[in-house]
């Protein structure tokens, strides 16, 4: 009887080793996926808290604009104006943004993230009876270096179409 159960017991540590390897091997992925999450995240947010005015900041009718014909000259459209950088003054300024590498809002490349990558969309979408021009809908791709792309969705609506950034 003293040898069955320790043949049991063998079994037993043989079958929590076995489970115990299994999420040793796999314990890489979380992290990446944690973090490519993190990315899309702290991103989102950026644009998130972008102006979304009818006009660049730039535009001398920016305070009193109520649709894109109202500005003087520089109404707002998708992605950049010539000379914008990051952060950007607008939440249009995002369309087609992309990263190889993740860097802060200046520029600088954080360590440790070199090996992620990030896109970013950002297209008019009506949203619950609120038209288009007036709601965007943005989509922030995180691929991480195991390959696995991340995706993370948010709306902006235009709530203070005059409030400067």
């Amino acid at each position: 009887q003293l040898f069955r159960a320790q043949r049991s017991d063998r079994v037993g540590l043989a079958g929590l080793l076995s489970a115990y390897n299994a999420a040793v091997r796999g314990s890489a992925d979380p992290l990446q996926r944690k973090q490519a999450l993190a990315i899309a995240e702290a991103l989102l947010e950026e644009v998130t808290h972008s102006a979304f005015t009818w006009c660049d900041p730039d535009d001398s009718n920016l305070d009193t604009a109520t649709s894109a014909a109202s500005c003087a000259t520089l109404a707002e459209k998708s992605g950049p104006e010539a000379g914008d950088a990051r952060p950007f003054d607008n939440v249009n300024d995002y369309a087609g943004f992309t990263m190889t590498g993740i860097t802060d809002q200046s520029g600088h490349a954080i360590e440790g993230l070199e090996g992620y990558s990030a896109t970013i969309s950002v297209a008019p979408t009506a949203l619950n009876g609120i038209a288009a021009s007036d709601a965007l809908r943005i989509v922030v791709t995180v691929n991480a270096p195991d390959g696995k792309a991340y995706n993370l969705d948010g709306w902006r609506t235009r709530y203070a179409p005059n409030s400067p950034p």
